[in-house]
């Protein structure tokens, strides 16, 4: 049985057509793949994965779920100023941002 990826409602793709095949060549990334690599992918999609081990993706999560993103303007003064203290302690942006707000809240 030929492993299939669906691509759209009426649409399914045959997994070794996930290269972009180019004058009979096909290419990932810019790179040729040789067939016994397709093959190879294909067997292994064959035989399943085991959800499992398959690796997470995304940015971490900051708890125990995915932490919610706050939009906040600042004006170039203000990023001047964040910047220079975060260098100092060696943070980067967002934590200096995020250690603002802890200090804040918590005082």
């Amino acid at each position: 049985m030929a492993m299939e990826l669906s691509i759209g409602r009426d649409r399914v793709l045959p997994i070794q057509e996930l290269c972009i095949t180019i004058n009979g060549m096909r290419k990932m990334q810019g790179h040729e793949v040789p067939e016994e690599q397709v093959d190879a992918w294909v067997a292994e999609a064959e035989a399943g994965y085991d959800v499992e081990q398959l690796r997470k993706r995304g940015r971490p999560t900051r708890g125990e779920r995915a932490a919610q993103v706050v939009p906040v303007r600042f004006t170039d003064e203000e990023i001047s100023s964040l910047m220079k203290r975060a260098e100092r302690e060696h943070l980067n942006r967002s934590e200096a941002i995020r250690r603002a707000v802890r200090e804040w809240t918590t005082a």
